[in-house]
């Protein structure tokens, strides 16, 4: 599955971009993870958004990039989701590596942090990401802080 990509800061979102990216962010950080937890944050108005959008239109992958100091003293990456109905195609490896380029050419080559789910520290561990300090619970979901030197 092909994607384009588009990186805008919150105040050059359409409308329709942002009702779909808290569409597909609710889609499985809400419902299909059940977990009731306050999504919209009061953060993306300082984040920049990156949206992959497949050849029909639909936003099918997501993250939103931090520069250093908004969410941790380090550059950060979010909200790190793919649409259910297109997975399996390798999307979450291309989200990933385009949004660590896109944080490196908006705020420079720099560690990055997350806030990991604790089943995907495999995954982030391939992009160079290892775990910084003891897990923790998050809106009753097992996670890790993991940085990218």
């Amino acid at each position: 599955m092909n994607l384009s990509w588009t990186t805008k800061p919150f105040d050059a979102l359409t409308l329709t971009e942002l009702y779909a990216l808290l569409q597909l962010r609710s889609e499985v950080f809400v419902v299909e993870q059940t977990c009731a937890f306050q999504d919209i944050d009061g953060q993306d108005q300082a984040a920049y958004h990156l949206l992959g959008h497949s050849e029909a239109g639909e936003l099918v992958a997501y993250t939103r990039l931090f520069a250093a100091g908004i969410s941790y003293p380090e550059a950060s990456i979010g909200r790190v989701v793919v649409s259910p109905k297109a997975r399996r195609y390798g999307l979450g490896r291309e989200l990933l590596r385009q949004s660590i380029a896109v944080v490196e050419m908006l705020f420079g080559a720099q560690p990055i942090q997350i806030g990991a789910q604790l089943y995907l520290k495999e995954f982030y561990e391939g992009f160079g990401f290892h775990q910084h300090g003891e897990g923790y619970l998050e809106d009753g979901i097992p996670h890790i802080h993991m940085i990218r030197e």
